[in-house]
């Protein structure tokens, strides 16, 4: 083991002799006889792991060196044991309330300075473990957390791609509404009737959890979900189960873990009520206003715009002027009105994340 170094400051030839011949035999000596000299070489390799620093020097004493010590991030927290002839309680009081480590007072008795020495280098090393081992943990902390939201992004896509798998116009309409569920998000966090929804947390999990709105579609039989035209009233009605099925399956797998899990309260409120209506009149629930959960809110308009601007067997592609008009008209009824205005007021930005993932 290196042996530790021990940095003296003391303006008396003398004084540094004694302490460098005492402390030598065990540890690493630098000297200093100034203030300023021991600034320079606190900074300078090897590094000190411990200052002896004369309080009366002339010039810059003993107290401000400690303070510029203190004062310096690089120095902020090397110990410093003051090493003083001087007696008065106030002046110790002064020191340690600067941040020495202890005071040894002179004459110099060997043992105690040893002793006071070893103490504090002690001290210090085990700081040093605790700090080693704190890193460590934050380290492991961040990895375990960065694994677990990997773990849940890959949970989320696999279930989302099942979706995929049975409709085939899903997987890039999964794509392009999470970006807009993510845009109007961003367009709304300030706004003060969705601010406490919206907060950083609350957005991540919410665009998180967009891919799994379809989820239900699963439960739908191939005849419906993959009929080569528009649906009849019998088909349609079998078609919208599709949101009470997918906010149940997740509820299930919610009870499965015994605990709330706050990206699928989100993405089983988006599934179940992405349909739902302003004015009430959209299904499984007939919510209207805000008793329609913002996370559904929010979809209900993405979901809306991606089905007007993505072509069907049974329907061509609306133009996205068209399917704007078809969004500003259904403002208030179809709609959160604040929700239709964010979309309106950033128009461009929903054309070219549209663009940017066409079938």
């Amino acid at each position: 083991m290196a042996k530790e170094t021990i940095l003296i400051v003391d303006d008396e030839p003398t004084n540094l002799s004694v302490l460098a011949q005492l402390l030598q035999p065990t540890y690493r000596v630098r000297a200093a006889r100034s203030g300023e000299a021991a600034l320079r070489i606190a900074v300078s390799e090897p590094r000190p792991d411990l200052v002896l620093l004369d309080v009366m020097m002339p010039g810059m004493d003993g107290y401000e060196v400690l303070d510029r010590l203190r004062s310096d991030p690089a120095t902020s927290d090397l110990p410093v044991l003051f090493v003083t002839a001087m007696a008065n309680a106030d002046d110790e009081e002064r020191g340690l309330a600067l941040g020495a480590s202890d005071y040894v007072t002179k004459p110099i008795r060997p043992a105690v300075v040893h002793a006071r020495v070893r103490t504090q280098l002690m001290a210090e090393r085990t700081r040093h473990a605790l700090r080693d081992q704190n890193q460590y943990l934050e380290a492991e902390v961040r990895r375990r957390v960065a694994e677990n939201d990997v773990t849940q992004t890959v949970s989320i896509r696999a279930l989302a791609h099942l979706a995929e798998m049975r409709d085939t116009d899903t997987g890039v309409h999964i794509l392009r509404t999470q970006g807009f569920v993510a845009e109007l998000a961003r367009r709304l966090r300030a706004h003060p009737r969705f601010a406490p929804h919206l907060d950083e947390r609350s957005l991540d999990l919410l665009v998180r959890s967009a891919p799994l709105h379809d989820i239900g579609k699963v439960g739908i039989p191939d005849r419906i979900l993959l009929k080569p035209g528009k649906l009849d009233a019998d088909e349609w009605a079998i078609m919208q189960t599709h949101a009470a099925l997918g906010a149940d399956a997740i509820a299930k797998a919610e009870a499965d873990v015994g605990q709330p899990v706050a990206f699928l309260e989100l993405a089983g409120q988006i599934a179940r009520w992405h349909h739902e209506k302003w004015d009430g009149s959209g299904y499984p629930d007939g919510l209207a206003g805000d008793a329609i959960p913002v996370a559904a809110r929010l979809m209900a308009l993405a979901d809306v715009f991606d089905a007007l601007i993505s072509p069907r067997v049974y329907k061509a592609a609306m133009s996205f002027e068209d399917a704007r008009r078809v969004i500003e008209q259904g403002r208030g009824s179809h709609f959160d009105p604040d929700v239709a205005d964010a979309f309106i007021a950033g128009y461009a930005a929903f054309v070219a994340i549209a663009s940017r993932g066409v079938d």
